[in-house]
């Protein structure tokens, strides 16, 4: 990968790294709000996570 499409893929990866740490504040929001007593929000809280560090994962393996 050459410095061009590693600059481009590091970007993409930041704009996604960035819209699941929104995504992630406001279901933690709705548990907090909820008492933590919704399984389906916790569910897509654990997905989101997930989500999350796949792409931190590969930003850090970016070179």
């Amino acid at each position: 990968m050459n410095d061009d499409e590693k600059g481009k893929r590091f970007l993409e990866l930041i704009d996604q790294q960035n819209n699941f740490q929104w995504k992630i504040v406001a279901k933690v929001s709705s548990l907090i709000n909820l008492k933590w007593n919704s399984i389906e929000l916790q569910n897509e809280l654990e997905t989101l996570v997930e989500k999350y560090s796949k792409i931190t994962k590969d930003l850090d393996s970016l070179d």
